[in-house]
């Protein structure tokens, strides 16, 4: 995909802060510092468009990232970082949990994963939970540059095994600094939005028809 433009839209906590309805969003879940806002950097090329940090917890909002106009990746926070209080990571659960399941544009969920380390309790009840609101289930594993290609799918079938997931072609291995499988991540997003794009033209007939 070309990039023409790209601009962080809003950062907040607030449904009311949250951008107009419209456009297709696809939001980015995962646990802290598992590398969602090193993805989107990656995904547009500017080092510094999304904001990372090396400390995990930092990130406590929901972003909203406008790409050309046509659709917005939304980086929601980060879950499962224990040096936090319980009364803080249960204000970031709740304002993620606010988002998925009121935001008419969202049209797809990817779960990143380190690919190095086995899924753990908050990576399968997010997964789950993507699945139960019939979500594809799409699941990048991030920073695999750390192993060596070789180890990819014994590392894909432990997340496989651990999250049920139906097929394993949607795993994907990626690595941000290495940009491995920038490519094939592109072409899934763009077979999200193709399928977003065929929905509404299939309601739209269906409508007509009645």
């Amino acid at each position: 995909m070309r990039i023409r433009k790209a601009e962080l839209e809003a950062v907040t906590g607030k449904p009311s802060q949250y951008p107009e309805e419209g456009i297709t969003e696809i939001a980015l879940a995962g646990r802290s510092n598992v590398g969602k806002s090193s993805l989107i950097n990656t995904l547009i090329n500017r080092n510094n468009f999304a904001r990372t940090s090396g400390q995990p917890g930092k990130t406590q909002t929901i972003n909203f990232y406008n790409i050309n106009g046509d659709f917005r990746i939304v980086d929601l926070p980060g879950y499962g970082y224990a040096k936090v209080s319980v009364a803080e990571r249960q204000k970031w659960a709740n304002m993620i949990e606010k988002y998925l399941t009121s935001r008419q544009s969202l049209k797809e969920v990817v779960l990143l994963l380190d690919i190095r380390h086995e899924p753990g309790e908050h990576d399968k009840m997010m997964y789950d939970w993507i699945k139960s609101f019939g979500y594809k289930g799409y699941i990048i594993a991030t920073k695999a540059d750390k192993i060596s290609k070789g180890q990819w799918q014994k590392y894909v079938s432990i997340i496989k095994k651990k999250l049920e997931v139906e097929n394993t072609s949607l795993i994907i291995p990626f690595s941000a600094s290495k940009k491995l499988n920038l490519e094939k991540v592109w072409e899934t997003i763009e077979s999200m939005l193709e399928m977003h794009e065929e929905k509404i033209s299939l309601d739209k007939t269906q409508t007509e028809d009645e």
